[in-house]
């Protein structure tokens, strides 16, 4: 079953709402982070990276930034204010931009389903990362960004959904970047029906937010000590959205040089393995992937996928990989390999275009999004996709429902 609880958000005053939600803490560099919290002090980023308020020679992970997450918190929670719901409730989160909508469910999940593979991942986590988010919520007690899930569709949870959303919204605004955040708190009477609209739920899926949700895990461990108490650490903030809705858009490679190759060499590898022919710089179907190389674009055919090939294997981005960015180009380790960089799709093929004209990269690769359903495929066989496979958007902010632990 999956397990959703109502909980106490923490939440700004409905007036400051707009300044303080900010975009999740690892979508952004310390200097893009600063940039976009300048001139806001109650932009949630002087939590979630608060490094930026420090000298600018700071270590993102010194113990300095944390305690400067702790005092920020506190003067957030005066100043926006931050207010704390007098009863637990579960809340409708709607995100729209352009043409795409997509509406779930605000709570609180269970973190002995995390544990027990009910809420499934496709992705391995880094330590360092998991050292980092695990500490900001010991140390604030709250975690500050929820978890995105997602789940096959269920008609009953549809249904109250829609229902709560024809009463007025807590929230309702329009972010800088043009996406669209509602937020409406469930009727009291409403809850229990939602928790059992989700009891059927075989699996839910982390579609983005592994490090979010392994901290949890581990600071559940650490504040639940030797005897495992039990606490409100035992639930994750998180978000539940209907697959249906979900949208991924590609997360793109650009590779800083080509080693000891030229670009007449790298072609010419590429057509000896490959079928290579001019444009467009978004690929038209799965098993191309576009390539920005010499002045323009070109599309690489892999043609059909193994029949042996496991789901994760059938990917493009692990097709790229093991075709062309280790064999010819050298790069063995995504996780590590300072030349390669990842670009998401958000921000469209123009930039891979012109990182390569500028010269900050030599070649770029266009590539194919995944599929909700491949992502569910790969999670569902306990296998793990390559790292920077999918790119979430739109993206939940930070900051408008924290739950405190």
């Amino acid at each position: 079953m999956a397990a959703v609880s109502p909980f106490r958000a923490l939440r700004p005053a409905p007036l400051a709402a707009s300044r303080v939600a900010a975009v999740p803490y690892d979508v952004v560099n310390t200097a893009e982070a600063r940039a976009l919290a300048a001139g806001n002090p109650l932009s949630f980023l002087h939590v979630s990276r608060a490094e930026i308020d420090l000298p600018e020679d700071t270590e993102p992970f010194a113990d300095a930034v944390y305690a400067q997450a702790v005092r920020n918190f506190r003067r957030l929670s005066d100043e926006a204010p931050l207010v704390r719901e007098d009863t637990p409730s579960l809340y409708v989160y709607r995100l729209r931009h352009g043409d795409h909508a997509q509406t779930g469910v605000a709570g609180t999940w269970a973190v002995d389903e995390y544990d027990d593979g009910t809420i499934r991942k496709h992705e391995h986590t880094r330590r360092d990362k998991e050292d980092d988010r695990t500490r900001h919520v010991i140390d604030l007690r709250a975690q500050t960004g929820p978890v995105f899930l997602t789940y096959r569709q269920v008609p009953a949870v549809d249904a109250v959904v829609a229902r709560t959303m024809e009463r007025s919204a807590l929230y309702d605004f329009k972010a800088p970047d043009g996406v669209q955040h509602a937020v409406w708190r469930v009727e009291a009477a409403d809850l229990d029906m939602l928790r059992q609209a989700f009891e059927p739920v075989p699996a839910l899926y982390i579609a983005d937010g592994h490090h979010r949700a392994a901290s949890a895990a581990r600071a559940r461990r650490e504040l639940a000590g030797p005897g495992g108490a039990s606490g409100a650490w035992d639930w994750f903030l998180a978000v539940a959205f209907p697959d249906v809705q979900v949208r991924i858009l590609p997360y793109n490679r650009v590779v800083t040089d080509l080693g000891s190759s030229t670009p007449q060499a790298l072609l010419a590898a590429l057509a000896a393995r490959f079928t290579v022919r001019d444009g467009p710089a978004v690929p038209e179907r799965r098993g191309e992937v576009a390539c920005f190389l010499d002045g323009a674009w070109r599309t690489i055919d892999f043609g059909g996928a193994p029949a042996e090939a496991s789901p994760a294997d059938r990917l493009d981005v692990s097709r790229l990989q093991n075709g062309v960015l280790a064999p010819m180009l050298g790069i063995e380790d995504v996780r590590t390999d300072r030349r390669l960089d990842f670009v998401g799709g958000a921000r469209g093929t123009g930039e891979l275009e012109a990182r390569v004209r500028s010269g900050r990269a030599a070649v770029a690769f266009s590539l194919h999004p995944v599929s909700v359903e491949e992502l569910m495929a790969i999670s569902d066989a306990g296998g793990t996709m390559p790292p920077k496979s999918t790119w979430f958007e739109p993206k939940l902010r930070d900051g408008l429902l924290s739950h405190a632990i």
